[in-house]
């Protein structure tokens, strides 16, 4: 291994040597004042190829690397200015020029150089040039994306720019899957996008753009070829496959269709398979907002509506032992005038899934980082998943001071797992048993999330907005867990005894529970904006967050004979109901003074909480004043510093609430308290951000510390590896400090290179309960984590291109430390015009501080594509993936009561052969 990244090295650096010369000036306005910004292109005679580009840093300097002895057009545009061309013939020796460019706006005949430029900047929108960028291999948006300076993809599909994450995508200006960008950039093709516009500092609401602060929000708008506009265009793949020591039993069908015109436009993503391709994850479909965003991130109260999702086991980076999806999605917009336009989206997906995993789980003991007992297991799970989200949005503007949006997003699910696992237990004394467990979930889940806006503008001092929220859940999870043992001992009895009283005397013990929690929950704000000045406003928010829950859960045990025993006795009941409201009246001051923006705040209020369960009601009711700061320091037009802070109201909903017992696994039972308060969190963050058009050089940075006093927190008590728990507010405040740093820069025309930093610090207070006292002890544990990563990459159009990247990661838990080296390498070639070839491979060393736990593997993938001409209709491709047949991968979490290390079993080697149309 190291031999090959040696040899890939020498072979990177041998082809990123070249002779150039370096022509670098000044470019100045008539009054000889330098011009940030502008775009310089230097274009060669000969080849009419674009040898070099730049764009101009504060002191207007450029530097341009070019080929000795050759003769260039030297184009340059600025805004306010007009359109300029020199030409140029170097010599041997470095040149320097400054350059004066005319007031105007008036464009020269044929110097088109804005739309040629790479990469160019109109205000707060940056604007990539595609063929800039492709060497002839890309086939989708993500491939393009991750050559562009500044832009950074991870394996999820979520994109990163300046450090910022992508919160929306578009096409034309139109929403793509409003909520997602994965599905845009794993299905809209390459050969179709003209440009790439990322918006900073976005807000869709005009209205609201001027007086909002909008620093942390970027969008990305695709712009297609003229070709690809009023016409249908897209392509349909069909592959067939096979394990090469098995039968040609693989196939992957994926048709994609997609037509935009100025009036509508129709997107339809199509793709069935069993190679492991998941479009739509579950994680994806419970973190989908489509586009719906926080209404009260700034009043100071956070009331976290909870996911009853059971624990149903997610994949690791979509790889698993089997998987077979059926996957469908459609997006429209429709502008029936030009103040009026629809737009929405459906989704269907259907997947089978077969997991395989052998893990060891250490339970820490009482207030040490000592190991009180161990688990190993060895599971295997068979899930069934169907997922659907259906979203319709209507936005009316007659004009400018008016704005008029709803919005409904509906989501459904229907989810089976089942698991059969071999438990081994080990106490602190060394003894150990081992039982057979079988388990099963079920859930249909939905919920229906509305949202309602208005935006006014009554004068050019008042701007007023409405919103408002409701949210409908209905989750119906059932939970069955057929044990060898006796779970859930009572230590408070003499003898110790079942918590839940169910018959111990049956050869198995078959515990069942039905859960029902409905969830009606509406935000409601009103914001008046004064405009004191152009550069200074007020804020008044007047809003109201209203929930009401019901939570019902029941346990029964089916005995030996098949007859149902129900165990009702009160404390394994939940009836409840759980009516929460918050009011408050919020103050911001937002002033932008020389370099810095201001915006202090405060938010007062007043709450009710009612909790009716077992006969009774228990009511709180409170007032409080929590104060917010933002500071905002632009040092250069793109380099700017950023901090915030804020207190926040953290409340529980009712599934912290509920007395009775509820049935989490089969080693874990809980139960609520009424009586809980809300956790008090200070939040202090800083970012900074600098991109350099003059060298591309992009740096973000970002760092957050959190306290929580009054966490609510677990106390435990722990028989072996079974726990009993029920949550509390903790005098001890828990804590979590952040950090991240990305280092990226571009250099010439054809290197890119970037080094990062992610860390991660947190420390948590509990309460276990002594196993031989009966006592409560505090519990605090730390964990730490880290990740290096540095990664460089070429983009040649006419050599093979490589990147090279290596993460190191390490995990601190409190029972042990776990490494992970990951060296990668990427080759892809275009070459004799027609022929495409791109191979990946990563390698994996995960092992822990003594080496106990040690496992090398890797993935070596590797395709080969024909197309004629790039205007060819026909595509041909074969293709490989988990070439070196590795088994099963590693991985490893801390859940503040236990450290967990996992081994995981993955599709094998596939050969496939694809054939694909292209419209």
């Amino acid at each position: 291994m190291k031999q090959i990244l040696f040899l890939l090295t020498i072979l990177f650096t041998t082809i990123s040597f070249s002779q150039n010369i370096r022509f670098e000036g000044v470019i100045q306005d008539n009054n000889k004042a330098p011009l940030e910004m502008a775009n310089i292109m230097a274009m060669n005679q000969a080849t009419k190829a674009m040898d070099a580009y730049a764009i101009t840093n504060d002191k207007g300097k450029f530097i341009l690397n070019l080929k000795p002895n050759t003769t260039y057009a030297i184009k340059l545009s600025y805004l306010g200015m007009q359109n300029k061309e020199i030409t140029v013939t170097t010599q041997n020796q470095n040149m320097v020029q400054n350059i004066t460019m005319e007031q105007g706006g008036i464009e020269l005949e044929g110097v088109e150089i804005v739309r040629e430029m790479p990469v160019s900047i109109k205000g707060d929108t940056i604007v990539y040039n595609a063929d800039s960028f492709k060497t002839g291999t890309e086939r989708k948006l993500e491939d393009l994306l991750k050559k562009l300076p500044g832009v950074e993809v991870n394996a999820d599909g979520e994109v990163e720019v300046e450090g910022k994450k992508v919160t929306k995508l578009m096409v034309e200006g139109k929403d793509f899957f409003d909520g997602d960008t994965k599905l845009g950039v794993k299905n809209i093709p390459a050969d179709a996008i003209d440009k790439v516009q990322v918006l900073r500092n976005y807000n869709e609401n005009s209205i609201l753009k001027g007086v909002e602060n909008n620093q942390d929000n970027v969008a990305m708008n695709i712009k297609l070829k003229a070709g690809k506009k009023n016409f249908w265009f897209g392509d349909i793949t069909a592959a067939g496959g096979f394990r090469p020591e098995d039968k040609f039993d693989r196939y992957n069908v994926n048709p994609k269709l997609f037509y935009y015109s100025p009036k509508y436009s129709i997107n339809i993503i199509t793709n069935f398979n069993n190679i492991g391709e998941l479009p739509l994850t579950v994680q994806d479909y419970f973190k989908f907002s489509g586009g719906f965003r926080s209404m009260m991130a700034k009043g100071g109260s956070n009331f976290n509506v909870s996911s009853n999702d059971l624990g149903i086991s997610l994949l690791r980076n979509n790889r698993a032992k089997e998987i077979e999806t059926d996957f469908g999605a459609t997006n429209f917009s429709y502008n029936p005038t030009k103040a009026w336009s629809i737009s929405g989206f459906g989704i269907l997906s259907s997947s089978i899934t077969d997991l395989e995993t052998k893990s060891k789980t250490n339970y820490l003991n009482d207030n040490s980082t000592e190991v009180a007992s161990t688990e190993n297991r060895a599971e295997i799970a068979h899930q069934k998943s169907s997922l659907g989200l259906f979203k319709l949005s209507s936005s009316y503007k007659p004009n400018a001071n008016f704005q008029f949006d709803y919005d409904i997003l509906s989501k459904f699910s229907k989810q089976d797992e089942d698991n059969s696992l071999l438990r081994e237990t080990i106490d602190e004394d060394n003894n150990s048993s081992t039982e057979n467990i079988l388990t099963a979930k079920k859930q249909d889940p939905v919920s229906v999330n509305q949202n309602l806006s208005f935006y006014y503008t009554a004068s050019e001092k008042n701007v007023f907005a409405l919103e408002m929220q409701h949210l409908y859940q209905d989750e119906n999870p059932f939970y069955n867990a057929d044990l060898q043992s006796d779970p859930f001992v009572n230590p408070f009895t003499s003898p110790p005894s079942n918590i839940l009283g169910y018959d111990a005397s049956q050869n198995r013990t078959n515990l069942n529970q039905n859960r029902f929690v409905k969830t009606n929950k509406l935000d409601t704000k009103l914001d008046y904006y004064y405009m004191i000045t152009p550069k200074s406003n007020i804020n008044v928010t007047l809003g109201n967050t209203y929930s009401n829950q019901s939570f019902n859960s029941s346990i029964y045990q089916i005995l030996d004979n098949g007859t149902v025993n129900d165990l009702d006795n009160p404390q394994n009941i939940n009836d409840v109901n759980y009516r929460f409201n918050d009011a408050f009246l919020g103050f911001h001051y937002k002033i932008l003074t020389g370099k810095f923006t201001l915006t202090p705040g405060v938010s007062l209020h007043t709450y009710a909480l009612n909790n009716e369960q077992s006969g009774t009601s228990y009511k709180q009711n409170f007032t409080r004043v929590l104060p917010d700061f933002l500071a905002v320091y632009q040092i250069k037009k793109a380099e700017s510093l950023t901090y915030n802070f804020s207190f926040t109201n953290n409340f529980t909903d009712i599934n912290r609430q509920a007395e009775g017992f509820v049935l989490n696994s089969y080693s874990s039972l809980s139960r609520g308290n009424r009586t809980l308060e809300n956790a008090v969190q200070q939040s202090h963050s800083l970012r900074y951000f600098k991109y350099n058009m003059f060298n591309f050089e992009n740096i973000s940075a970002f760092a957050s510390y959190n306290r929580t006093m009054d966490a609510v927190k677990t106390r435990a008590f722990f028989d072996n590896v079974n726990q009993v728990s029920s949550p509390f507010n903790s005098e001890f405040a828990d804590e979590t400090l952040t950090f991240f740093g990305n280092y990226g820069r571009s250099f010439y025309k054809y290197y890119k290179a970037s080094l990062s930093a992610n860390l991660n610090w947190a420390k948590y207070n509990n309460i276990q309960i002594d196993r031989n006292t009966l006592l409560d002890v505090l519990s605090t544990n730390e964990s730490f984590s880290q990740t290096y990563s540095i990664k460089a990459s070429t983009n040649y159009k006419n050599w093979p291109n490589i990147e090279l990247g290596y993460s190191y990661t390490i995990n601190d838990y409190p029972t042990d430390t776990f490494f992970t080296d990951k060296p990668t390498v990427r080759v892809d070639y275009f070459f004799m015009k027609s022929f495409s070839f791109v191979t990946e491979y990563e390698f994996y060393h995960y092992y822990n501080s003594d080496k106990s736990v040690e496992n090398e593997y890797d993935f070596l993938s590797t395709s080969l594509i024909y197309q004629k001409t790039k205007d060819s209709k026909w595509e041909y491709k074969i293709s490989a993936t988990n070439l070196l047949n590795t088994t099963s991968l590693n991985d490893d979490n801390f859940s503040q009561f236990s450290t967990r290390t996992s081994q995981y079993t993955v599709q094998p080697r596939y050969v496939m052969l694809s054939l694909k149309y292209n419209l």
